[in-house]
């Protein structure tokens, strides 16, 4: 009775709506033209339907007739040509590493520019010691205008080059001591008390720079707990770097000079002091591997540690006496001697030993 009174419908398998039929069954959906299922009744039971929901993903169309491709199966039985790189991996997370700044890379380049700058001092020298020479030969003799031009073009050379040297080598320190100082300060749970700008001011200065380079240097190395060593070397530093200093500003007088034998000895002067340049790179190089914790060549140093040795055991059990052992074991076969001439002698006796035996 309920099936002759409720309605026949068809529903679309696409949007849902349910259309009556009346008269010949449809095959497609009027609105949204997707196919219509098989008529039923209305409210018929699940198990009396004859059609069936079937759930798709979102945004899947059913393509009755369009059957997927089946994949051709390979006869032959799967085999690794090489061996397996895949697998489980555990690796440590790696840190993310902050992009560096045109400063910090050029404090990265440090050693190479201190070497790089003690050459070009020493190349200077070399310079200015040719010139002295022609100096000499020049008092008696006529020198060649090609061989003075020479000279004059490597000294000039020499000197432009190595002023450019020591400005690059002097900015590079300068970020590095920045970057040094904070991390000593950081280890020690300070704050660094000195600006990046009173750092710059201190050590690029003229005349400033020959006394807070040293200063800045020994408050780094006085917050770091292996202070002893460190402060020897920046001592050793800034002694050379005062000197330095102070013979610049000697050869720079000479250059005023107003005679030949003052521009001469001026010439001669100017060769010690770019030999002292140089060796001051060579101290700024041990300086700053000293606070790396590495030797001059680039080497880690090896801390040594001193232990206190304690006194030789004491012997516990008297030690044996060679002499006695040997005068005992002499004396044992004698007496064995003189007990076996006794028994010999006296026959009654050794019978009375075999029958107390």
């Amino acid at each position: 009775m309920a099936d002759s009174r409720s309605p026949v419908v068809q529903p679309c398998a696409r949007c849902g709506a349910r259309w009556a039929v009346q008269g010949k069954p449809l095959h497609w959906c009027p609105r949204c033209h997707g196919v219509l299922l098989s008529p039923a009744p209305v409210d018929a039971p699940p198990e009396r339907r004859n059609y069936r929901w079937v759930a798709r993903p979102p945004g899947r169309k059913a393509h009755p007739d369009r059957t997927p491709p089946r994949r051709a199966v390979n006869p032959e039985t799967p085999r690794y040509t090489q061996i397996p790189r895949w697998g489980l991996q555990d690796r440590p997370p790696q840190q993310a590493v902050a992009p560096q700044s045109r400063l910090d890379r050029l404090a990265s380049r440090i050693p190479r520019l201190l070497t790089l700058t003690a050459v070009v001092f020493g190349l200077a020298a070399l310079a200015e010691l040719l010139r002295y020479g022609i100096l000499l030969r020049n008092r008696t003799r006529l020198i060649h205008p090609w061989l003075l031009w020479g000279s004059d073009a490597a000294v000039i050379f020499s000197a432009v080059l190595s002023l450019v040297f020591a400005l690059v080598s002097a900015v590079a320190l300068v970020a590095w001591l920045a970057r040094t100082r904070r991390a000593a300060y950081t280890a020690a749970g300070k704050r660094d008390p000195r600006s990046p700008r009173m750092l710059a001011l201190g050590c690029l200065v003229p005349g400033v720079n020959l006394i807070f380079p040293g200063v800045f240097l020994t408050e780094a190395a006085r917050v770091r707990s292996e202070a002893g060593g460190l402060l020897r070397v920046v001592r050793i530093w800034w002694g050379a770097w005062v000197l330095n200093g102070a013979l610049v500003v000697v050869a720079v007088l000479y250059k005023f000079a107003g005679s030949l034998q003052v521009e001469a000895d001026g010439v001669l002067f100017t060769v010690w002091t770019n030999l002292i340049a140089a060796g001051v790179a060579v101290l700024t190089l041990w300086v700053v591997r000293a606070f790396a914790g590495q030797d001059l060549r680039g080497r880690e140093l090896t801390v040594k540690r001193w232990l206190i040795a304690p006194a030789g055991p004491e012997p516990v059990i008297e030690p044996v006496q060679p002499g006695a052992g040997a005068a005992s074991a002499g004396r044992a076969p004698a007496a064995a001697v003189g007990n076996d001439e006794a028994t010999a002698s006296n026959p009654e006796r050794e019978q009375e030993e075999v029958l107390a035996k």
